[in-house]
């Protein structure tokens, strides 16, 4: 597993692990998981220079004496403490099930020491699965560097949870939508695909330094919804730098004109308007915003106001 490690590390790569405060993981297979050896699992973790931990909650409904918060909340304080202990930077991600997403966890995620904690359900490649749970990440208030609401990972490319992978059944423009609305919410960046079977489309979408300096902005503020009107949606996230990125999304099955305006995101006069993924600049705009978007489709832009150019 060292060895592993050291492989990835020099592909420029980090290592994660799923694994669960449960008897056994969350593999059908039953893996032996960490409940009864918690110091045991961190040290290994960081003998083989691990540097993220998935705890799933997994089998420890079969150890919750109860469904109260501090039972739900009690095996990732106990793991957190152990990883303040030992000697490697490990990033915490936890996943406190369906019970415990009840109990929302964007409200103590911070509190039990998560550096993110997951929001929902799995996800899948759809326009349905993606929508509905991205366009429902209303918790922008919890999100801050160090501590992050997860709404599960990135599926583009070839995707699949078996032997068999496939293309994803997003098309293009959804594959837009759905990772222009990620970085929006400062959500964590997981790539779901096989990185040996990525095209150019694919790693164009990875790779994008503006679509992804709006994800990694140093403030860490989430997005929020500005507007909604029927199935056109505009997010607004406030940048470090007193830009603000904004994505103006078109959830209908027909093109249509959207429109942000500077009313909706606090802002008012002459702006300098920039489309991020393709890093052009677009013009001066005064008062709003508009752009003809495809269905299921995205247009992600920042906004300077023109004497802060």
């Amino acid at each position: 597993m060292k060895d592993l490690s050291q492989y990835v590390h020099n592909k420029g790569l980090k290592l994660g692990l799923h694994t669960s405060p449960g008897p056994i993981t969350c593999s059908p297979l039953g893996f032996v998981a960490c409940y009864g050896h918690e110091q045991e699992c961190a040290e290994q973790f960081a003998n083989w220079e691990v540097d993220f931990i998935k705890y799933d909650w997994c089998s420890y409904t079969q150890i919750a004496k109860n469904n109260s918060i501090e039972e739900l909340q009690k095996p990732f304080i106990k793991m957190r403490n152990i990883l303040d202990d030992i000697p490697r930077d490990i990033v915490f991600s936890i996943n406190p099930g369906p019970q415990g997403r009840k109990n929302e966890p964007w409200t103590w995620g911070k509190k039990v020491g998560a550096n993110m904690w997951r929001t929902t359900g799995d996800i899948t490649d759809t326009w349905t699965s993606t929508t509905k749970i991205g366009f429902s990440q209303h918790y922008a208030g919890y999100a801050e560097p160090g501590h992050w609401n997860d709404p599960d990972m990135l599926l583009v490319g070839h995707v699949g949870w078996g032997p068999e992978l496939r293309k994803t059944r997003l098309t293009p423009d959804e594959q837009y939508s759905h990772i222009s609305l990620w970085c929006l919410l400062s959500a964590p960046l997981f790539i779901g695909c096989d990185l040996d079977k990525m095209d150019d489309f694919t790693y164009s979408l990875l790779t994008n330094t503006e679509v992804l300096d709006v994800n990694q902005d140093p403030l860490g503020e989430q997005g929020s919804l500005v507007s909604e009107k029927g199935e056109w949606w505009v997010y607004s996230k406030p940048m470090e730098d007193g830009s603000i990125a904004v994505g103006l999304f078109n959830k209908g099955a027909e093109k249509a004109m959207v429109t942000a305006n500077w009313a909706d995101l606090g802002i008012s006069g002459k702006q300098v308007v920039r489309d991020l993924w393709r890093q052009k600049d677009l013009g001066t705009f005064e008062n709003h915003f508009s752009a003809e978007i495809a269905s299921h489709g995205v247009v992600l832009i920042r906004i300077k106001p023109v004497d802060k150019q």
